[in-house]
């Protein structure tokens, strides 16, 4: 059944959870979902403002902007139309009900979590589409969608969660380029392994005739002589 499962609204510069809905979801598959809403919590920062993670049966989807993120979990085949627009209905509400500094400043973890009520009805409304069709319009979302389409974060990508520090560097139709210090490499090829050997002897050997320059820069010079074959040494005798 093509359903959302649950939603969250979180700060983008910590991964501070502000408010959830419930979710009595207890599958397998939904409690490892759970650990990846955390583990791309941490990594806001780096992502692009929409973006969305497979994850087998389902795909966790989010949206960000103004330094809060707003992160669902929903089936496979849920239409990205409809869960984008239901992103974006959240976050509406969520900048609407709440000043901006109470959101930065907020310390504990779920203090907005009345807010889980509007989570809830609305989550309600996107998993009957049939009475939801008549009353919002699509056609905005999708084009939105098909001009500058959520960035596909890889299971790769997302693994470097634990216990290593890695960055995206993404270029997406829309969304510019977002880097860090720190970029992937691609792994080394044979060429590029031949190439580097060759680059370690030429400069070995370059800094041993550098030294042998040194060394003869640094050696005294011989005195000089005038005893030359072609200019032979006249002896002087003096009478007396």
């Amino acid at each position: 059944m093509s359903m959302i499962l649950s939603a969250s609204v979180i700060r983008v510069r910590d991964g501070l959870p502000l408010s959830a809905s419930t979710d009595n979801e207890q599958g397998t598959g939904v409690q490892e979902c759970r650990k990846y809403f955390k583990m791309l919590s941490r990594k806001l920062a780096q992502l692009p403002d929409r973006s969305t993670l497979k994850t087998g049966h389902y795909n966790i989807n989010f949206i960000s902007s103004l330094g809060v993120s707003y992160m669902m979990l929903c089936t496979e085949n849920y239409p990205n139309v409809l869960a984008f627009s239901f992103l974006d209905e959240l976050q509406k509400e969520f900048i609407t009900t709440y000043n901006m500094s109470k959101t930065n400043t907020a310390v504990r973890p779920y203090c907005f979590i009345e807010f889980d009520n509007f989570i809830q009805r609305t989550k309600q409304r996107y998993n009957n589409p049939r009475s939801l069709s008549t009353k919002i319009n699509l056609s905005d979302m999708q084009t939105e969608i098909k001009l500058r389409p959520p960035y596909q974060i890889s299971m790769c990508e997302l693994g470097s969660a634990n216990g290593v520090t890695s960055a995206f560097s993404i270029d997406y139709k829309g969304a510019g380029k977002i880097s860090s210090a720190h970029q992937r490499l691609e792994p080394a090829t044979l060429s590029g392994i031949v190439a580097f050997i060759l680059s370690l002897l030429c400069g070995a050997l370059n800094l041993i005739r550098g030294f042998h320059a040194i060394e003869s820069l640094l050696q005294p010079a011989p005195p000089p002589t005038y005893n030359h074959p072609q200019f032979p040494v006249r002896h002087w005798v003096i009478g007396v």
